[in-house]
Formats: C-alpha cells, structure tokens, sequence
C-alpha cells in the first residue's frame, strides 16, 4: 500500500469490514447477571421551595392567564394586588443602616434591598445611608419621615420618660457678657476670689471659661466669655448654655458696639438679663448716663418701672458683689430650673485643646443628666469613654450632677467648640462617629497648591498684580480661637487677594503643619503656641513663613498691613538655642534657680529668654544670672549644665524648656532682602 494512502473499506486482500481491534482494546464481555457498565450514582434532588420563597417568586414573576387554561390553574396564577401601606412616623438619624430603617418600616429587610438595586444601589444590610437615600427610601413604604440627629433622638427618648418626681432642681448657669475691658473677668476674680485675668494675654480674656462658686450653700455657675468682637460665635455659645446673662457695662465708658451685640444674643436665647454696672469707684463713673443708654435699646431699669434689675459693682474695691449673688438667685428661684440627674448625660463642649501629657482635653458643661466615669459618650464627630474628670479648680471628681462645668479625658480626638456633648452605647456611638468622620474626610479633600510667599512679600506682589489668593494655616492653643480666626480672617479678603484657611487645628505647630504650607503656598499663623525645633529647621528650609501671635488684634492688624504694604519695621527673632529644666533651687535673694542641661544651640546672658511649658509660652524675660558652678558665664554651649536665674519669674518647674533667643529690628524690606539671600545661598 503506497505511503500516505489511505485505506478503503473494500481493497484487494481483505474483507468488506474494517480489520480487527487489538486484543488490549477489545471490550470486556458481560458476565451473566451483571451490566456491563457501572450505573453514574443519582444526582441530588433540587429541595423543593418553601411557601414563602415560592409567594416571593410570583411577586418577582407573576405569570400571565393562558387562554383555555383551566378554571383551577388560572386561579392560581392570579395575584391580588398589594394592600397600601397606612402612613407610618419614621424618625431617620444620620447614618442609619438598612437593617434599622427595616425595622422602624416594619417592612423586610430584603425588600429594601431591591427597593434599592432597581434604583441601581448595590447595598448589604449593614451599609449606612446617607439622610435623602434613606429619607426617599422610606417614603416610597409610606414613611413620614423626621430628620434628628442622634443627640437629638436620645434628648426626644428621655423625654418620653420622664416624670414630674424625677425633675430636681439644678443649679443656675449664669453668663458674663459685655464689651471688651469693661471688667467682666475682674469681676468673676472678684466672685471666686481668684486672678484669671491676669494669666491671659494683653489682659483680655481670648477663652471660654467655666466656675462654679457656692452663694449661700446653693451653687452657681458662671461661664465668662471674651469681649472682643473677634468672638462673636464664642458668646453665642456661651448664650446658648445660659439661664440667667449678666451684662456688665463700665459706668466710665457706658454702651459700646459688643454691649449692644450681647444684649442680641441674650434676647436671641430668650434669657432675662440682669445688669451690673462696673467701675463705680472711678470719678468719671456715671451710671445714670448708662441707665440711660441701655432704656434705649429696651433695657429699662425696674425702679424705673422696667422689669430689667440693675446693680451698681465694683470689682477692684469689691463693692456690691453680695446684692449681684442676691438678685441672680431670686431671678433663678423666678425660673424655677429642674434636670433630671438620672438620665444619660448631655451637655455642651464649651472649649477644648491638646495638652501634650493628657492628650485632647474638653471642657463641658453638663446640663442634664449625670456624667460617670467609665460612660461612652459623643460629641460632634469624637468619640470617647470618660477615663478622667476634673472640676473647674483642677480636683478629680468621679460624676458631675446637672449644670457643671467639668475637664474631661479620654476622648479619640478634638471635639470642636459648641458641640453637643452626649452619652450612649459604645456601638450605636462608633458607628455615628465613623460616618460622620467619612463625611468630614470627603469635604476635606481638596487642596490647593502654589509657590511660597511671606507677607513681606504680599504687597510687592499685590503690585505686580500676581497674588490671587493667599493661603493660612491656622495653629492655635484651644478650639475657640481656632474657629475665631477661621471665621475672622477671610473676611480680611480685598479685590485683589483673597484669604483662603487651608488647615487649622489644636497643638503646637508641626512639621505636617509646615509640609501642608509649602505645599499650597501658605503662611502658617501660630495664636498662643510655638513651633517645636524640628518644624521651626523645616520652615526655615522650606521658606514657609511662620507668624507668632498671643493678642487677635495683631493678627488682623498685621494681615492688612501686609495688604496695604504699610507693613512696620519687622522685629526679628534669632533662635539660639534651648535648655531643659532638671532641678530647681530656693536662692535667698535671688529667687528660683533653674538647674538646666543646654540641649541645643547655646545659652547666652544677654539674650531674651522664654518659657515653655507643655508646647505652650508661659513666660517672657531675660536671664538674670547666669551660672557654670559658681562661676558667672557669658554663655553656656549644647552639653553643659548650667543655673539660670529668670527676671521676675519664679514658677520654673521641672520638665520646662528655656528657649533663648535674640531680637533685632528691620525694615520690612531689609528683611524680605535677608530672606532672598539666604535663599540665593542655599
């Protein structure tokens, strides 16, 4: 047979059929009785459907009546349509999940669930919704919907259950209010017998503080807030919490633009007003003028027939001080002021900060309930467990009946300033807490970027017609003041240059602070804190432009100087070096010695010096001896120790860091000069 041919079923030589198999292939035969193959073991019956699964399926897939069908069968594939749903009160919180709104519906969960996927929403039963999805969601089930917000659920909740016998009286919150250096402040000292106003910067109060002092074996709460019109929102706050305002106006001074805003808010808030007439100790005091003034904006004094009390003080001598407490505790015995202390805790976050050994740390003021150590509580978008209280004179307390003002820690982060303070359970507050902070991290998205710029340079570029917008980081010791300049300085925006807050926070300022700077072409304004070492080389390196402030009013002044390029000669600070305080002496004579290691740089007698304590400036001065054994020194370099003695300041404690540095002024263009220079060298 030739080669590649293929054969026939008839050739020469061999059957009509096709040739043998070989015998390894030929089949096995059948044994008798046997199959000759293994029968495959039955696939598993498919389980038959249940009746509800089998009801869901004609709802999905109703089936059409077949012409000629049967009686029996037609009735069968005939679905009654479904019954409207009655209106249903449904109260929708943020971040509410479908498995919750399932049940407030009394509907299935899993007819959500396709409520949504035809709508094209993929979601698990666990998922959180936003407030419209849930809202349009729980009306197509004939829900009426209600939006609250958690804090707001759980107040609409204790209400419900509470009763006559469970209100007890409570303490009067009373808020001081008036224009700035009218002696509000001055007063409270008076009051608690203490000296706040001392400690603040330029002696004007830039904080909200709380206090609670006993009249008469009763307690009274007084809440100061700052005069200064920078601090609207603060004494809005402060409004907001209060029973009883107290207004005070200086007689020397009378009604000013703050007077009359505070006299809004506190009609705003619906409280009664009681006014106290400070300063009446000066010669130029005239408090009929203020009567007066006061009668015109409706604030009639009651022995003139008005229903306004008004009491003649003086903080500095302590005059009338008694007839204040008097006439406050009659105007809240009028109220009649009842919490209920049983309840969960609620209040309000006056103020908050970072102190660097306690973490965030909150000041609030508890207005119903009891707060207890070891409670879950969430306020705004912070989640926290009280792990530590303390009273307004710095004292560990383990609970805060209504109306106190307590420091608590323990929480995950820094609660902005106003936020509702409320106490709950663990789970239901991470889960508020996590969509909250979602939302916040998708509104922060954005960032602008640019080139570097000082404020020496702004005016020059103003000209040139090259700056658009300037950006600021806002660095600040508390919360309030951080939402005091966010607020104040875009309204600082002209034609030509608009101010733009890319970043704020609590805390000293750091090297994110800095990077986040120079990154958008930002000056970083630092209000009541310094920059650590590192952020300080960084901002050097980086030329980003770091502006130091304690007062507001500098803050404005100095931004719209640099705008209007009438910016004063720039003082400018040389740092030299820093030291640790490791021990302090009593010297008879001299004061408080600091024992100090030079950590870094070198410590020099006539340079300025400056107290820090907990990233905060404590105190400003210069050396006034300086030491190396019993030897007077010029200097003291990194690696020594050295005695340092403070001028005028003996409260060195151990743990501070003494920053030394020098003062030199220049011209506001000798400095820009200084700065390109050194650029150009870099």
């Amino acid at each position: 047979m030739p080669t590649g041919t293929r054969p026939g079923p008839r050739m020469p030589g061999r059957p009509g059929m096709l040739p043998a198999l070989p015998p390894d292939k030929v089949p096995p035969k059948a044994e008798p009785g046997k199959p000759l193959y293994t029968r495959k073991p039955p696939q598993r019956q498919r389980p038959v459907m249940d009746k509800r699964e089998q009801e869901g399926e004609r709802k999905l897939h109703p089936t059409r009546q077949r012409p000629g069908a049967g009686d029996r069968r037609s009735a069968a594939a005939v679905i009654a349509p479904p019954e409207p749903r009655p209106p249903r009160d449904v109260t929708i919180t943020e971040g509410i999940t479908i498995r919750e709104l399932a049940e407030k519906l009394d509907v299935r969960a899993k007819d959500l669930l396709k409520t949504l996927l035809d709508r094209g929403v993929f979601a698990s039963i666990n998922q959180a919704l936003d407030v419209p999805t849930a809202t349009t969601l729980a009306e197509a089930f004939s829900g009426v919907v209600n939006v609250v917000s958690l804090e707001e659920e759980m107040v609409l909740e204790v209400a419900k259950e509470e009763t006559k016998e469970s209100l007890k009286p409570r303490p009067p919150v009373v808020t001081v209010m008036g224009h700035v250096d009218h002696g509000k402040t001055s007063l409270l000292d008076a009051i608690r017998e203490a000296d706040v106003a001392g400690g603040e910067a330029g002696g004007i109060t830039q904080h909200i503080g709380a206090y609670k002092v006993v009249v008469n074996d009763r307690s009274v709460v007084f809440v100061d807030t700052p005069g200064h019109e920078a601090f609207t929102r603060m004494r809005a706050r402060g409004a907001k919490v209060t029973d009883i305002v107290v207004l005070v106006v200086a007689a020397d001074d009378g009604v000013m633009p703050q007077t009359k805003e505070a006299i809004d808010h506190a009609k705003a808030a619906k409280v009664p007003i009681i006014v106290a007439i400070n300063k009446i100790d000066k010669p130029e005091a005239q408090p009929e003028r203020v009567k007066r003034q006061l009668s015109d904006v409706n604030l009639v004094p009651a022995e003139w027939g008005g229903d306004t009390e008004f009491v003649e003080v003086s903080a500095k001598q302590k005059k009338g001080i008694d007839k204040l407490l008097e006439t406050i505790l009659l105007v809240a015995d009028l109220r009649e002021l009842k919490a209920n202390p049983e309840a969960p805790a609620t209040g309000t976050v006056l103020e908050s900060r970072v102190d660097r050994g306690r973490g965030p740390v909150a000041t609030v003021l508890v207005q119903n309930g009891t707060l207890n150590l070891g409670d879950f509580f969430i306020c705004g978008s912070v989640f926290g467990k009280v792990r530590a209280m303390f009273d307004d004179r710095g004292r560990t307390i383990k609970d805060a009946p209504p109306s106190t003002p307590v420091e608590v820690l323990g929480l995950q982060g820094v609660p902005e300033a106003g936020d509702h303070f409320q106490v709950t359970e663990e789970a239901k507050a991470r889960h508020i807490v996590e969509y909250r902070q979602g939302k916040q991290r998708d509104a922060a998205m954005a960032r602008t970027s640019g080139a570097r710029i000082t404020l020496d340079q702004l005016h020059e570029q103003l000209k040139a017609g090259d700056v658009k917008e300037l950006g600021i980081v806002i660095k600040a010791d508390v919360q309030g003041s951080v939402e005091v300049l966010s607020e104040m300085l875009p309204k600082l925006s002209t034609d030509q240059v608009k101010l733009k807050i890319i970043g704020s926070g609590v805390g000293a300022v750091t090297e994110n602070d800095v990077l986040l700077a120079s990154a958008s072409g930002a000056i970083v304004i630092a209000f009541g804190i310094r920059p650590d070492r590192k952020a300080m080389e960084l901002a050097q390196q980086e030329h980003v432009d770091i502006r130091s402030h304690t007062i507001i009013y500098e803050v404005s002044d100095e931004l719209k100087k640099a705008m209007e390029g009438l910016l004063e000669p720039v003082i400018q600070e040389t740092y030299l070096g820093r030291a640790e305080v490791r021990n302090t002496f009593r010297v008879k004579g001299a004061g408080t010695v600091a024992g100090c290691y030079v950590v870094d740089g070198v410590l020099k007698r006539d340079a300025q010096i400056r107290v820090v304590r907990d990233g905060a400036v404590i105190y400003t001065s210069k050396l006034s001896s300086l030491k190396r054994f019993k030897d007077d020194a010029s200097e003291v370099r990194t690696g020594f120790e050295c005695g340092a003695g403070i001028a005028n300041f003996n409260d060195v404690k151990v743990g501070d860091i003494l920053e030394c540095f020098s003062v030199q002024k220049l011209s506001a263009a000798e400095a820009a000069g200084q700065s390109v220079g050194t650029a150009g060298r870099k």
